[in-house]
């Protein structure tokens, strides 16, 4: 099982490509997860989050970043 974190995304979404690049930029790995075309993924979305949007990022201790703006990041991941 791995330990990176989720980061669930809709394809097209402007916001999630800016978290993609920006995870990939400060080498983090996680595991992405697109949610438009997977019923199950989009149900775990709603079920980790309360909501509907993405970026959602799931880390492995269980905290959730929701529907959240890359200039957020640093401070969640304690960076």
């Amino acid at each position: 099982m791995s330990h990176h974190p989720k980061l669930y995304i809709k394809q097209g979404c402007p916001w999630c490509q800016e978290a993609i690049e920006w995870l990939d930029q400060h080498h983090i790995k996680y595991n992405l997860i697109e949610v438009r075309n997977d019923p199950a993924a989009f149900d775990k979305l709603v079920e980790i989050s309360g909501q509907t949007k993405t970026p959602t990022l799931q880390m492995s201790d269980g905290r959730i970043l929701a529907d959240f703006g890359v200039e957020e990041l640093s401070a969640f991941l304690g960076l």
